[in-house]
Parts: C-alpha cells; sequence; structure tokens
C-alpha cells in the first residue's frame, strides 16, 4: 500500500545531487513495490493545474486514439531523471492512481516520458487539462501513446507480459536496423576490416571520384510544422488520415495528393506540436480501416512521418 506524505514546498533538486531516498524506482515502466514512501515534489511553475469541479463527476467523452498510456514530450533535459519521474508522477496522480512513469536517458528518448495511468478517463483529462502546463520551465506536449505500457499489460494481462516484452524488445531491434547512422557506422567498419584483411588501403576520401552531393536523409530534416507521410496504404483516405492525427495537439489540415494515395502532407499549428505527432507515428503500422494494424511482421505496413522539406 501507498503511503502518501503531505506535499513539500521545496524544490527538486537541480544541481546534480542523487534523487531523494524515498523515490520509488521504476523498473520497465513498472514502480517499485518496495515499502517506500512518495515524498511529493513541487513544481516549479506553481502548482498543479486543478481540475475543474463540475467536471469531475461528468463522464468523460474519450476521443479515438485515448489510451491510458500518456507521452510526454518537451520535457526539461536538465532535470535528474529519478527527480523527473517523481515529479511527473505526483502532477498526474491528480488525475487518477498512477501505474508508472517511464523515461530514459538515451539520445532518442531525452526529453520525452511515458506515464501509465489506470483508466482512459483519468489519461483523457489529463491529457486535456495539463496540455502546455510549464514543468521546469518547459511547456510539456501531451498525446496518447499508441502502444501499451510494460506496467499496463502487467495489471491487466500478466499472463501475456512475456509476449509483450518480446514483441517489444522485437519493434526495438527493428528500430535499430534501419537507423541510418547506424547503417553508415556499420558499412565503415566493414569497410576498415576488409582493408585490415587483405593489406590493401581503402581509397581516401580526396581520390575518390567525385560525386554529387548526397541530400540529408528525411529522419533528419529540421523541423517543420509541416509533415510529410509516406508509405500509406492504397485504400488510404483523408478521413482515415485525419482520424490516425487527431489525438495530436494543434492539427490544422490534412491534404492528401490526387492520384497519390500513399503520401500525405499533415499540418500543425506549430513545429512542437508536429513534432510530437512525428515521434509518436513514424515507423508505426498503420491500416486505413482500422488505424493501427496488428504486428503482422509486414515491414510494408509500417508508415513515414518526417518533417516536410522547406521550399
Amino acid at each position: 500500500m501507498e503511503v502518501e506524505t503531505t506535499v513539500t514546498t521545496s524544490l527538486p533538486p537541480t544541481d546534480g545531487s542523487a534523487a531523494p531516498d524515498d523515490v520509488a524506482p521504476v523498473v520497465n515502466g513498472t514502480a517499485s513495490h518496495a515499502a517506500t514512501t512518495d515524498t511529493d515534489a513541487t513544481m516549479q511553475d506553481g502548482d498543479a493545474p486543478k481540475q475543474d469541479e463540475d467536471s469531475k463527476d461528468k463522464p468523460v467523452e474519450l476521443p479515438e486514439g485515448a489510451s491510458e498510456v500518456v507521452y510526454v514530450h518537451n520535457l526539461n533535459e536538465k532535470i535528474h531523471l529519478p527527480v523527473m519521474k517523481q515529479s511527473l508522477k505526483v502532477l498526474f496522480r491528480e488525475y487518477g492512481r498512477v501505474l508508472g512513469v517511464t523515461a530514459h536517458r538515451n539520445v532518442r528518448m531525452r526529453g520525452q516520458a511515458f506515464v501509465t495511468l489506470e483508466s482512459k478517463d483519468a489519461a483523457v483529462k489529463a491529457v486535456r487539462e495539463v496540455q502546455k502546463f510549464p514543468l521546469y520551465g518547459k511547456p510539456m506536449q501531451l498525446a496518447f501513446a499508441r502502444t501499451e505500457s510494460d506496467a499496463l499489460v502487467l495489471k491487466r494481462h500478466p499472463d501475456d507480459m512475456e509476449a509483450h516484452k518480446a514483441a517489444r524488445l522485437e519493434r526495438k531491434k527493428v528500430s535499430r536496423r534501419e537507423n541510418p547512422l547506424r547503417k553508415k557506422k556499420l558499412a565503415q567498419a566493414a569497410a576498415e576490416k576488409t582493408a585490415a584483411e587483405t593489406g590493401v588501403p581503402a581509397t581516401p576520401a580526396a581520390a575518390a571520384p567525385q560525386r554529387r552531393i548526397v541530400q540529408m536523409p528525411d529522419e533528419y530534416l529540421p523541423p517543420n510544422k509541416i509533415l510529410f507521410v509516406q508509405n500509406l496504404p492504397d485504400d488510404t483516405t483523408k478521413e482515415s488520415l485525419e482520424a490516425l492525427f487527431r489525438p495530436y495537439p494543434n492539427l490544422i489540415e490534412v491534404r492528401t495528393i490526387p492520384g497519390r494515395k500513399n503520401i500525405a502532407f499533415v499540418e500543425f499549428a506549430d513545429e512542437q506540436s508536429s513534432g510530437v505527432a512525428r515521434e509518436a507515428l513514424h515507423n508505426t503500422k498503420f491500416s486505413a480501416s482500422g488505424g493501427a494494424a496488428p504486428d503482422t511482421g509486414d515491414e510494408g505496413l509500417k508508415i513515414k512521418v518526417t518533417f516536410a522539406k522547406r521550399g
């Protein structure tokens, strides 16, 4: 049983000191069940957003794509990870029981976290009311995650936990294999190994024949409020794309291309909002008839979501 203490008025440490001993560790997205006491960390930018008293008892209308798992983006990267996790837990439990907070230090996931709540109703209220709430000086961007967290699977389908973890690890492997920078490093290492075995040095770059300049991969284009979506199924419609992107804040317009059903442009109000949608939907599987497609292992179903090139 989790023991709550009164909210403190001191700030979480931000100067490199260790996280408080009473912060429950988070392992694989699930809060530890050790007998610890959570000490509430005060938000640096003021009190947590208060729920509307008139709406507390009203049923929540669930938007399409709603999930118990909330994707949080644009977090202050200077805050120590244990402190940030505890702060998010304190903030989000205003809306319901928090099953787990997941965040990582690696470059790809820096400034992001996943918060798992006990119900979709609680998650919907949190997304609506915490959207753009300033935490440690930065306004948070919120959206619904498209996959279940370990904490949610453990609570609802404990017998499926091993299969869930295996599927998650497989998705991670595929994502790493598709990383263009990793492919380049592997190719370079292979060339150096071949040169060492044969005794023939690799051709210096200066001696190589001139080639036309290679364009920057789409994944590394600068931010743009307009997203370019590729590899869409042939039966994709404007309505199905709107349903896919609608859960993400500040959506303005979805533009399909006549005669080109496999591509589309999606415009948001600003670059931060488009970045949230891009991070959540890039390399996910999509079926025009049913939104997220089942994990069939068919790479052809994965859509590609990148920032549009500037003219």
